[in-house]
């Protein structure tokens, strides 16, 4: 598979120096960088798909007309971590 470059980033001289304090062994600034850039990528689809998720169930509860209040969402809760910690 061929790879992509990324545009160049120009920061502030301290943001690069921070960046470089936190490297790990043999770590360099760029793998940082990627890594960096891989976990936004998944973060922000993860975020969309949570937002598109929240977003469906809204309309299938204005659709049916079945809504649940906060307080029986969050007895549900209650009762699946009251079960995972029973079954530890």
């Amino acid at each position: 598979m061929k790879t992509a470059t990324m545009p160049a980033l120009r920061v502030e001289p301290e943001l690069r120096q921070a960046a470089e304090d936190i490297l790990r062994p043999g770590e360099t600034l760029s793998a940082f960088v990627e890594d960096s850039l891989r976990r936004n990528v998944e973060f922000r689809r993860t975020q969309q798909e949570f937002i598109a998720r929240g977003l469906a169930s809204r309309d299938e509860a204005k659709r049916s007309g079945v809504y649940f209040s906060s307080e029986e969402v969050l007895a549900e809760l209650d009762a699946i971590i009251d079960g995972a910690k029973a079954s530890k």
